[in-house]
């Protein structure tokens, strides 16, 4: 197994790792219920998408 000759600096180590966070998901309004739900997703709180219910979710 290949391992490294010299240790990376910790500069070099932080740059690389600069782009590992993670990002928020995006959220939008439902227009049913108005709570806040992913875009392109049936609302979790009422079931609705695109103007009608698609799933039950009095359970």
């Amino acid at each position: 197994m290949p391992n490294p000759k010299r240790r990376h600096s910790k500069a070099r180590k932080n740059k690389r790792r600069a782009h590992d966070f993670l990002s928020a998901p995006a959220l939008a309004e439902c227009p049913n219920c108005h709570e806040m739900k992913q875009p392109h997703q049936a609302c979790p709180h009422c079931g609705y998408y695109k103007g009608r219910e698609v799933m039950d979710t009095s359970a």
